[in-house]
């Protein structure tokens, strides 16, 4: 057997978990976007069966490139594809979250996190569990807004997010949030901590689901989509591959 057939073998033995939310006319999003139109062009009577979706880039489980908000930055074209299969980390901060909707994950939180379970390897994602998935499809509990509309929503602080990329010069994020930014920072500050980590030439995917399902570490993560010509964002299919054995 050849060393890339034993490799499939291997990742094949393996559990995989669907991260990402299936997205319909009714998915949760950023209030400002528009709703994903599904429309039957052709039926099986017509001998194929096709159909015609118009959907935005950042829509349910999806991928935002550097450009999304940094002039200059890169296209989703523009991401190496060995930059789509990483080593994934998952930070479990969800009893945090629980007691406080409003939780930033800190960078105390990240080292305590490599106390327990080693240092983050270079070149890595990590990835921000709070169970916010568990409220798809909800959209009041996805966005979970106060009386003065602002959205109660965990989300990272910049000094994890500095930690993250200086120090342990990752690859990507990810969270189960609509945003980066916690909804009480952003109704502050607007969203800093996404310009941030975008500025930075690092790519993130929100609306993550599942991570309740995957260890804090050993796993492989890997993110799909459409190979979109100049694109920010798009909607992906990201599925994590576990170290045990299914």
């Amino acid at each position: 057997m050849s060393e890339l057939l034993n490799v499939y073998s291997i990742l094949k033995s393996k559990k995989w978990v669907n991260l990402s939310h299936k997205i319909d006319e009714n998915s949760p999003k950023f209030p400002a976007l528009p709703a994903l139109k599904k429309e039957t062009i052709f039926t099986l009577k017509d001998g194929f069966y096709v159909q015609k979706f118009s959907v935005v880039g950042q829509y349910g489980t999806h991928i935002d490139a550097p450009i999304h908000f940094v002039e200059g930055g890169r296209w989703l074209d523009d991401i190496k594809l060995k930059d789509l299969l990483l080593p994934l980390y998952v930070i479990d901060k969800s009893q945090e979250v629980e007691e406080n909707n409003d939780y930033e994950i800190t960078k105390q939180d990240i080292l305590d996190f490599e106390a327990e379970y080693g240092e983050i390897l270079p070149e890595s994602f990590v990835a921000f569990r709070s169970d916010w998935s568990k409220r798809w499809p909800n959209y009041d509990r996805i966005r979970n807004l106060d009386e003065e509309d602002v959205q109660r929503t965990p989300g990272w602080s910049r000094e994890a997010l500095e930690f993250l990329i200086k120090e342990r010069n990752i690859k990507a994020v990810g969270h189960e949030t609509l945003d980066t930014d916690s909804g009480v920072s952003a109704a502050k500050d607007g969203l800093i901590q996404e310009y941030y980590l975008l500025e930075q030439d690092i790519y993130q995917v929100e609306v993550l689901a599942n991570l309740d399902k995957v260890p804090a570490v050993g796993s492989l993560i890997s993110v799909a989509y459409p190979n979109w010509n100049e694109a920010t964002g798009s909607p992906a299919r990201v599925i994590a591959i576990l170290p045990e054995n299914e």
